[in-house]
């Protein structure tokens, strides 16, 4: 089967990590800056936080798709943590992803299962596969908000 596209969106940015992106469509615009751990104000998103978020959210979709064919009906928690670490191969930086899951009424081995499906056909983790260390892990899910806690 060939592929075929289904959606394309358009974002631009001005000013680099330190300006200002919005979607072409005009729908949505923000403020972005380096953060303050890299030597930034820290005054806005960055793009980094950008991307845990698209990536939990599209994460999440595959999980509930998973669940229905389960049929697991307890409520699910995707955290997506994303790390910029320096790169001593090529320089620069690279980004790596903490992806945790948790669902309501499953055992950690049934909601690890689910979660490594998700994983293996996320749009997020098919493209970042091979380029972006990543490891998911099954939690309690009143966890997931307190990962930097």
């Amino acid at each position: 089967m060939s592929e075929k596209r289904r959606y394309t969106t358009k974002a631009v940015n001005t000013g680099g990590r330190h300006g200002i992106s919005r979607l072409v469509d005009g729908s949505f615009e923000v403020d972005v800056a380096m953060p303050k751990e890299m030597g930034g104000p820290g005054e806005a998103v960055n793009p980094d936080q950008l991307f845990a978020l698209g990536w939990s959210a599209c994460f999440h979709s595959a999980l509930e798709r998973h669940k229905k064919t389960f049929g697991a009906e307890g409520e699910s928690k995707v955290g997506v943590e994303i790390g910029l670490n320096t790169d001593p191969e090529f320089g620069g930086f690279k980004l790596v992803a903490n992806i945790e899951v948790g669902i309501e009424g499953l055992s950690l081995t049934e909601v690890q299962e689910l979660a490594d499906q998700a994983h293996g056909d996320c749009a997020y983790s098919k493209a970042t596969r091979g380029n972006i260390n990543s490891k998911v892990t099954a939690i309690e899910t009143f966890f997931i908000e307190d990962v930097n806690n």
